[in-house]
C-alpha cells in the first residue's frame, strides 16, 4: 500500500488530507489550504454583481460546473471556468507535492473558528492545484463543497497500517507511546499528557480510560458520520440525482433546483458505481500485470546486452589479433565503438525501465487507492468520487496503451567487422551494418499437419533490419537421416505433401540474401497421420483443412512437437498454392479414399452464418451468398451431401463445385468460376457461366437431402436429390482445382455430411463402363 500514499497527500501541503474537501472538478483539497489560497476578486466580478447586472449567472451547481469548459494556456498556471470570472493573473508556486498552487492575495485574518466556520472573505475566488480550474464562492464559502468522507476514512485506515505503535497525541515535539484512550474525548494519551490534560476529578473523573489497543477497535467500530447535504445541512443524502451526477436530499428534490431531474435510490446507484469501478479496474489491472511483465522483459534485455557485448567484443578482439600489426592502431577505436553502442543501448533500456516503473508505481497507487474506496460502506460519500476515479482509471487504462510495452532497442549488436580488405586498406577498416538476415521464426501457431501433409509457416524477427531475399526449408526423409532442400523461394508459408503416413519428420528453414545465409531456426518435428488404406496417398499440392497448436516437449528443449489434427483417417488429393511442393516425383493410384471437410469461414462472404462446427451454415440477407468447402479436389472421386434444415418462401438455393476465386454476392453458377445445380420447392436446373439448361421435375422441402458426385477421374459433375440422381450428368470435361460450394440465403439452412462412401447406383455404372 506504499505506492497510494500518494493518493492521499494533499496537493498544497504535501500532507494526508485533514477534512478534505471535493472541488467541482473532482479533484480533493484540505479544507485549511483551501483556506490558504484563496484568492478576492474584484466587486464587479462578484456573483451578485454579475446577477445585479442581468448576467445570468447563477451560484455554481454541479450540473453547470459538470458543462464547463476550461479556458486556459496549455502551461500558464492560470485558467478558469467558461461563465464563470477569471481567477486572478497570481503567479503561482510548487507546493511540497510539485503542483503549482496560486498564494491567497493577503494573509488570512487571525480567528480562533475553524476553518469551516470561519468567515470567507468576500468576492473570494479558489483555483484547483492540480487542473488549475478556477470558481468565485458563493455567500457558503467552503461549507458549498461536499467532505470527502471515504478519502477521510482511506486515510485512517492506512495510517492505522503503518503505526507499529500508537502515539500521544498530545506530545508538543516528540510524541511518546500512549498509554491509554479516554472513549468520550477520543483522544489517545502518555501518562504525563493524561495527568495534565485529563486528570481523573470532576467531570473527567466519569471518562472511561482503555487501553490504546483496544481504543483503535473501538475507534473503527464506531458509526461514520453520515454526509450531509451542502444546501440542507440539516437534512441526510437520500437519493442520487442522474443529471447532476450527486447525491441529494429529499428537500432537494421538493424545493431546490433537482425538483425536475431524475433521481434515482441511493443505494442503488451506490452498488452501480461500485460494479463499474471494479470492472474499470479489472482491464487495469490486467495492463499493470503486462507492466511488469515487460519490466521483467526489458531487466532480462539489460542482460542479454552485457551478455551480447561480452561475445562481441571478444570477437572483436580475436579478428583483431590475427591481423598484422597495423590493426592494433585501429583495435582500441573500435572496441570504443562497441562500447558506445554498449552504453546506448543499455541507456534507452535503462530510461525505459524508469519510465515504467514509475508509471506502473503511480498505476499500482491508484488501484490500490480504488480498492481501499471500494472498500467503504458510506454510498454518499463514495458516489461523490466514483465518477473521477472511474474516469482516471480508463484514462490510466489508456496511456499503456500500443507502443508502451514494447522495447525501444534491440539487444543484437547489429555490427560486423569486415576483415576482407587488404593491409594496404587497414586504415580505412570500420563496422558496417550486419547484412547477413536474422534467423527466420517459426510461426507454430500456423503449422500444421494434416494426413500424409505438412504445412509450415514463418517469418522475419520483429525488430531484424536486414531484409531477406528468400528462404530455403529442409525437410528429413522422415528416418532421421539428412536434411534436403524441399522449397526455396520468398514465400512465407509452404505446404509440403507426398510424406509418409505416421512418420515423424524434422524441419527448419534460413533465411539468404547476398552476403550469405542466416543460421538455422529450431527443429519443427511434424508427426504424419497414420494410413487406414493400403497403399500410401502421394498427391500434389495439399492444403491442410485443420491446425492445432503446438506443445513443447520440454521446458528446456529446442524442438518442438507437433501432433496430427485426425489421426486414423485417410484422405484425398488437393492442391492451393503455386509454393506448396510434394516429395515424391510420381503421383501413386489412389482405392478412393473419403474426404472429411467443413465449410471455410475465412473465404466465405460476411453474411454467412456458420454453427456446428462450421458443417451448417445460413445467410443473415436476402439476396444469395456463397460459401465454399475447406478443401479442395484435383483428382479421385468425391461425393457428399446436404441436409436441409430450413427451408421457408420457396427459395432456390444453389449446390455445386467452384473455382476458389468464384464470386462470393451472387447465385452459385452465375459466373464461369462455379458449376451447380439450383432447386426450388417444384423444379431444378444446371447453371454455369449464367446458362440454365436441364430443367427437371422434382424439388426440395425441408428434410429433403443433395448429394453431389464429382468424378474427376472421368471429368464429370452429378447431382442427387434424396438418393436419386437429378436428371442426367450436370457436367462434363470438368478439370482443374474445385471446391465444394453452396449458394443460399436467409430463407435456408443446410448442414454438410462428409466422408460418404459414392452411391451404389453410380458405382455400378461406373464398373460396368
Amino acid at each position: 500500500m506504499e505506492e497510494m500514499e500518494e493518493e492521499l497527500k494533499c496537493p498544497v501541503c504535501g500532507s494526508f488530507y485533514r477534512e478534505p474537501i471535493i472541488l467541482p472538478c473532482s479533484h480533493n483539497i484540505c479544507q485549511a489550504c483551501a483556506r490558504n489560497i484563496l484568492v478576492q476578486t474584484p466587486e464587479s466580478e462578484s456573483p451578485q454583481s454579475r446577477r445585479a447586472s442581468g448576467s445570468g449567472v447563477s451560484d455554481y451547481d454541479y450540473l453547470d460546473l459538470d458543462k464547463m469548459s476550461l479556458y486556459s494556456e496549455a502551461d500558464s498556471g492560470y485558467g478558469s471556468y467558461g461563465g464563470f470570472a477569471s481567477a486572478p493573473t497570481t503567479p503561482c508556486q510548487k507546493s511540497p507535492n510539485g503542483v503549482r498552487v496560486f498564494p491567497p492575495a493577503m494573509p488570512p485574518p487571525a480567528t480562533h473558528l475553524s476553518p469551516a466556520l470561519a468567515p470567507v472573505p468576500r468576492n473570494s475566488c479558489i483555483t484547483c492545484p492540480q487542473c488549475h480550474r478556477s470558481l468565485i464562492l458563493d455567500d457558503r464559502g467552503l461549507r458549498g463543497f461536499p467532505k470527502n468522507r471515504v478519502l477521510e476514512g482511506v486515510i485512517d485506515r492506512y495510517q492505522q497500517s503503518k503505526a507499529a505503535a500508537l502515539k500521544c497525541q498530545l506530545c508538543e515535539k516528540a510524541p511518546k507511546e500512549a498509554t491509554v484512550m479516554c472513549e468520550q474525548c477520543d483522544v489517545f494519551y502518555c501518562d504525563p499528557c493524561r495527568l495534565r490534560c485529563h486528570p481523573p476529578r470532576g467531570p473527567l473523573a466519569k471518562h472511561r480510560l482503555v487501553p490504546p489497543a483496544q481504543g483503535r477497535v473501538s475507534r473503527r467500530l464506531s458509526p461514520r458520520k453520515v454526509s450531509t447535504c451542502t444546501d440542507h445541512e440539516l437534512e441526510n443524502h437520500s437519493m442520487y440525482c442522474v443529471q447532476c451526477k450527486m447525491p441529494v436530499c429529499y428537500q432537494c428534490l421538493e424545493e431546490g433546483k433537482h425538483s425536475s431531474h431524475e433521481v434515482k435510490a441511493l443505494g442503488a446507484m451506490w452498488k452501480l458505481h461500485k460494479n463499474q469501478l471494479s470492472q474499470a479496474l479489472n482491464g487495469l489491472s490486467d495492463r499493470a500485470k503486462e507492466a511488469k511483465e515487460f519490466l521483467v522483459q526489458l531487466r532480462n534485455m539489460v542482460q542479454q546486452i552485457q551478455e551480447n557485448s561480452v561475445e562481441f567484443e571478444a570477437c572483436l578482439v580475436a579478428q583483431c589479433d590475427a591481423l598484422i600489426d597495423a590493426l592494433n592502431r585501429r583495435k582500441a577505436q573500435l572496441l570504443a565503438r562497441v562500447n558506445k553502442e554498449h552504453e546506448h543501448k543499455l541507456k534507452v533500456v535503462r530510461d525505459q525501465i524508469s519510465h515504467c516503473t514509475v508509471k506502473l508505481r503511480q498505476t499500482t497507487g491508484l488501484m490500490e487507492y480504488c480498492l481501499e474506496v471500494i472498500k467503504e460502506n458510506d454510498p454518499s460519500g463514495f458516489l461523490q468520487i466514483s465518477d473521477a476515479l472511474i474516469r482516471r482509471v480508463h484514462l490510466t487504462e489508456d496511456q499503456w496503451g500500443k507502443g508502451t510495452l514494447t522495447p525501444r532497442m534491440t539487444t543484437d549488436f547489429d555490427l560486423s567487422l569486415d576483415n576482407s580488405p587488404l593491409l594496404q586498406s587497414i586504415h580505412q577498416l570500420d563496422f558496417v551494418q550486419m547484412k547477413i538476415p536474422a534467423t527466420p521464426i517459426l510461426q507454430l501457431e500456423e503449422c500444421c499437419t494434416h494426413n500424409n501433409s505438412a504445412t509450415l509457416s514463418w517469418k522475419q524477427p520483429p525488430l531484424s533490419t536486414v531484409p531477406a531475399e528468400g528462404y530455403i526449408l529442409e525437410l528429413d526423409d522422415g528416418n532421421g537421416g539428412q536434411f534436403r532442400e524441399v522449397y526455396v523461394g520468398k514465400e512465407t508459408m509452404c505446404t509440403v505433401d507426398g510424406l509418409h503416413f505416421n512418420s515423424t519428420y524434422n524441419a527448419r528453414i534460413k533465411a539468404f540474401n547476398k552476403t550469405g545465409v542466416s543460421q538455422y531456426s529450431k527443429t519443427l518435428v511434424l508427426q504424419t497421420s497414420e494410413d487406414t488404406d493400403s497403399e500410401e496417398q502421394t498427391v500434389p499440392f495439399p492444403v491442410p483443412s485443420e491446425r492445432l497448436p503446438l506443445r513443447r516437449m520440454s521446458p528446456f528443449s529446442s524442438t518442438l512437437n507437433l501432433q496430427p489434427s485426425f489421426p486414423r483417417r485417410s484422405y484425398f488429393d488437393f492442391r492451393s498454392s503455386p509454393h506448396q511442393l510434394s516429395l515424391h516425383s510420381s503421383l501413386q493410384s489412389l482405392n478412393a479414399p473419403v474426404a472429411w471437410f467443413a465449410f471455410d469461414p475465412g473465404s466465405a462472404h460476411s453474411d454467412i452464418i456458420f454453427s456446428n462446427d462450421n458443417l451448417t451454415v445460413t445467410c443473415s440477407s436476402y439476396d444469395d451468398r456463397v460459401v465454399l468447402g475447406k478443401t479442395g479436389f484435383s483428382k479421385g472421386v468425391h461425393y457428399w451431401e446436404l441436409t436441409v434444415d430450413r427451408y421457408d418462401n420457396h427459395p432456390d438455393p444453389a449446390f455445386g463445385v467452384a473455382r476458389a476465386n468464384v464470386m462470393k454476392d451472387v447465385m452459385l453458377g452465375k459466373d464461369d468460376k462455379a458449376w451447380a445445380m439450383y432447386v426450388d420447392n417444384n423444379r431444378s436446373w444446371f447453371m454455369h457461366n449464367n446458362s440454365h439448361t436441364n430443367r427437371t421435375e422434382g424439388g426440395i422441402t425441408k428434410g429433403a437431402t443433395i448429394g453431389v458426385l464429382l468424378d474427376l477421374n472421368r471429368k464429370n459433375l452429378t447431382f442427387f436429390i434424396n438418393d436419386d440422381q437429378q436428371g442426367p450428368i450436370a457436367f462434363e470435361n470438368v478439370e482443374g482445382l474445385f471446391f465444394p460450394a453452396v449458394s443460399l440465403n436467409r430463407n435456408v439452412q443446410v448442414t454438410l455430411h462428409t466422408g460418404l462412401p459414392v452411391p451404389d447406383c453410380y458405382s455400378s455404372r461406373a464398373s460396368i463402363a
